[in-house]
């Protein structure tokens, strides 16, 4: 029986950057095109050690609905003037 795996290899890449007086780093183009960073996309810093800090990008969802709303439709329908009511229970 053979296996299928499917997986993502990312090497380790590094590359050397300046920190600007207003404390600002970029990210070198090398880099943001290896893993497809966009702007906007939020990010975390982290404090590993006083001579390391990491960067990590904050978890991204395809349909933000689906995570909210849920997958199954609701059977029954409230009125929204049934639903204010119960907030204010």
């Amino acid at each position: 029986m053979k296996a299928n795996y499917k997986y993502t290899v990312y090497y380790i890449t590094m590359e050397k950057t300046k920190v600007t007086e207003k404390y600002q780093v970029t990210i070198p183009k090398k880099i943001r095109e290896k893993i497809g960073l966009k702007p906007g996309e939020i990010v975390i810093v982290e404090a590993k050690s006083r001579d390391e800090i990491r960067l990590k990008r904050f978890g991204r969802v395809k349909d933000p609905l689906k995570i909210l709303i849920g997958k199954r439709r609701f059977v029954k329908h409230i009125p929204i003037e049934e639903l204010e009511e119960r907030m204010e229970e």
